[in-house]
């Protein structure tokens, strides 16, 4: 069979537990796919092939050892504004609605959602479904298409996942429970509680208590996993702390900030923190401009809030200044949007790069990327080749800009600024090494990469995941016909 895991709330780690259910399955021999049916999220991949999917979806993929499908992630809702989302469907744009419109569409969409289902069962034994949000939203019922009405299509035993760092742990369980429908009721045949802090023995009065008032097995408490897929919303941006190091990155974060994943891997080795437009940045040592839903509008928050001034004063200081996808678009001169994206007309940039965008249709350009960086600067100098993936409207000319990698991006002569499409650039180790390796040097400093920073996060969850989790329960119900 298959496996649904739900959440009582967003942000209860979900997407984790999934992944690390896949790879602890894989690790088994079985055949194991990940697939959620709709995603709300402004992260996204690029599929070999060139299709969008949710990024917690590729990154589930490749913990059950996978290359990520469309399928997976069969409708992707990325939000341009309060009402309206763009709608990717089956890793292709399908059009812009209004939430309210999107509803209408929903029995359409949830047959496009069962019809990936059974592509998937042709090429993987067992599929692990991932709900969105909190399951007992009541009010939504009737339309939902991820977490209810597909689980009475699949009829896959259920796995509820609760967060206890929220508090009201009792409550999430044994209320989301109740507010299902009685015909899924029976299908919720194990419980989880997420990011637990300390010894877990002390929680053991706790699941008894759960498992009185639920009738329901509780199959594990888990920490604080140490390994976290990339999160699908701004809301796992507050839970981001900003460690103790001597240098020091300021990431913008932009209303319609999209990618932001982008730099986990420069967090273990540097204070990343994401500061809202109108922030000071005179005590950063470099400024990352992130990819955005909205480049117009949010181009048109960074003038106002006086940011743009703050980045052009860096720059005037040596500053480093980076920018990925909107981020480049915004370092340009100009942005002329014919209304596609969002406000139609000439836009001006914050003019660090001699480039202009243009928004003259709806298509999207998705696309994997293998760039070698020009050797223009301290930073690009010791990048070399790397990987990653285009999301992105619009089209970028090169104007007077030097190019940043052999076919893409823009980069200025002192090579201190630097624009690029490449998402997943500061997933490339080199990049990573590069960039810290100069703003340790700055500051006279030495910069130490961590000496396993190769080794397979995946296992590592899988290994915490079955010290925690009665992963063989787990696996009997993946299996139970």
């Amino acid at each position: 069979m298959s496996l649904m895991v739900l959440g009582t709330a967003s942000h209860v780690g979900k997407s984790t537990v999934v992944a690390a259910i896949c790879r602890a399955v894989s690790n088994r021999g079985i055949s194991v796919a990940p697939f959620k049916s709709q995603n709300m999220s402004l992260n996204s991949y690029v599929t070999a092939d060139g299709c969008e999917i949710g990024i917690a979806q590729a990154m589930q993929a490749f913990a059950a050892r996978l290359e990520p499908k469309a399928d997976m992630n069969p409708i992707l809702l990325k939000p341009k504004g309060d009402r309206t989302s763009q709608v990717v469907l089956l890793g292709h744009p399908y059009k812009d609605v209004e939430i309210t419109d999107y509803y209408k569409e929903s029995d359409f969409l949830l047959e496009q959602a069962l019809e990936a289902v059974e592509r998937l069962k042709e090429s993987y034994d067992h599929l692990v479904v991932e709900g969105a949000g909190g399951a007992a939203e009541v009010n939504l019922y009737s339309r939902d298409i991820a977490n209810i009405r597909l689980a009475r299509a699949l009829k896959y035993p259920i796995i509820l996942v609760a967060d206890i760092e929220r508090g009201g742990v009792f409550a999430q369980v044994y209320g989301t429970i109740q507010l299902l429908p009685p015909d899924l009721r029976p299908l919720v045949r194990g419980i989880l509680i997420n990011k637990f802090r300390g010894d877990p023995a002390i929680f053991a009065e706790g699941i008894e208590i759960i498992q009185d008032i639920c009738r329901i097995p509780v199959l594990g408490v888990l920490p604080y996993l140490s390994t976290r897929i990339p999160s699908e919303d701004s809301l796992s941006i507050e839970d981001k702390k900003a460690g103790v190091h001597p240098v020091r990155i300021a990431i913008i974060r932009l209303d319609r900030i999209s990618n932001f994943t982008d730099f986990e891997r420069l967090e273990p080795h540097a204070m990343v923190e994401y500061v809202r437009p109108g922030t000071p940045l005179d005590d950063f040592d470099c400024i990352i401009l992130p990819g955005t839903k909205n480049t117009v509008d949010d181009l048109a928050l960074i003038h106002e809030s006086g940011t743009g001034m703050d980045i052009t004063s860096a720059r005037a200081r040596g500053i480093p200044i980076i920018g990925i996808c909107g981020g480049y678009q915004i370092l340009g001169m100009e942005i002329v949007d014919s209304g596609v994206e969002s406000r139609e007309g000439s836009h001006r940039g914050l003019s660090l790069l001699d480039v202009r965008t243009r928004f003259g249709s709806y298509g999207k350009k998705t696309e994997q990327m293998c760039r070698t960086a020009r050797p223009t600067g301290p930073i690009l100098s010791g990048m070399g080749t790397v990987t990653g993936y285009e999301i992105h409207m619009g089209e970028t000319e090169r104007v007077g800009a030097i190019e940043a990698f052999d076919g893409e991006g823009a980069v200025s002569e002192d090579g201190l600024v630097i624009g690029t499409y490449m998402h997943g650039l500061f997933e490339n180790q080199s990049a990573v090494d590069a960039l810290l390796s100069y703003l340790y040097g700055k500051k006279g400093l030495s910069y130490r990469p961590d000496p396993d920073r190769d080794a397979d996060p995946y296992d590592k969850l899988a290994a915490e995941f079955e010290d925690s989790a009665d992963v063989d329960e787990i696996v009997s119900l993946l299996l139970d016909q």
